[in-house]
């Protein structure tokens, strides 16, 4: 099969706070050539880069806020953070655990650090994701998914192995269900280790080294730490080679070729569509949260 070569690096940009939590740097959509057309079914991401969080007393993060019309993905690195939503989903994502909530027709949804982490203080490492839903499935009923690391698929590849959080990765398939078809991994690989993956040409393939520093289709550039590779649509197959013991989050999507009408928490077809999110929230549809 042919490469799929790179098509743009993108170093981090300023780090912004969501909240008084979660210091990150956005990549999708903000950055030149990462709209959301051009990456659906990825429609944001916020990569929260390693940051050191002292021991506080009180707990950072985001108060309760509405979300409608997609799904927010949350992998966790390092660090522990508490989450609720209006649906009835909740818990602790630890270190190595995904949160895969579907927000759909609306959920009031809040996150801040686990109590324990907040009085110790320590780094801090996150992703998180937002993946359109088709206009057929936008207003279906609210869900959650709970993955935790124990029960994440993990394929072994030569001096390294593959977590298959969502998708199919050499005939194993990840634990989470999507409404379109998605590849999410994580790819753990020592030094001087290499892996292949391959993905449908047409399918939107980005991914981001979250620790170490690797080469891609043996080019001689290296793409360090906390940077964004972007691949073309023309290709099926990547390789990754480690140059140091590395940490790499891949994602692939079929893209969903529709209309977006974006405002806030926010992301359905039309701007009426959109309108109609801010009445259905301000007259109580969401449910509570305290």
């Amino acid at each position: 099969m042919a490469i799929k070569a790179i098509e743009a690096v993108y170093p981090p940009g300023p780090a912004h706070f969501v909240g008084d939590g979660f210091r990150v740097h956005n990549f999708i959509p903000s950055r030149h050539g990462l709209d959301m057309h051009r990456m659906t079914p990825f429609i944001m991401m916020d990569y929260g880069a390693k940051f050191h969080f002292p021991p506080s007393d009180s707990l950072k993060g985001v108060g309760v806020h509405p979300h409608r019309g997609f799904e927010t993905v949350t992998i966790a690195y390092k660090g522990r953070v508490a989450h609720h939503d209006s649906a009835g989903g909740g818990g602790i994502i630890g270190e190595g655990d995904v949160q895969w909530m579907t927000a759909a027709s609306g959920v009031l949804h809040k996150e801040y650090h686990e109590e324990s982490f907040s009085k110790t203080g320590g780094d801090f490492q996150m992703v998180q994701l937002w993946v359109n839903l088709p206009a057929k499935d936008k207003m279906s009923a609210p869900k959650y998914q709970a993955i935790e690391n124990a029960s994440i698929p993990k394929v072994p590849v030569e001096n390294g192995y593959v977590e298959v959080i969502a998708g199919e990765f050499q005939g194993t398939k990840g634990k989470a269900s999507t409404f379109t078809p998605v590849h999410l991994f994580n790819a753990h690989l020592q030094s001087g280790a290499k892996a292949e993956f391959s993905f449908p040409a047409a399918y939107n393939t980005c991914l981001i080294v979250v620790e170490g520093e690797i080469r891609i289709n043996d080019a001689d550039e290296l793409v360090p730490v906390d940077h964004f590779v972007l691949f073309e649509n023309e290709g099926e197959t990547i390789h990754i080679e480690a140059t140091e013991h590395s940490k790499i989050l891949i994602l692939s999507g079929e893209p969903i070729r529709e209309p977006i009408a974006s405002h806030g928490p926010f992301v359905m077809n039309t701007r009426q569509e959109i309108m109609q999110a801010f009445h259905d929230f301000e007259a109580g549809k969401f449910g509570t949260l305290n």
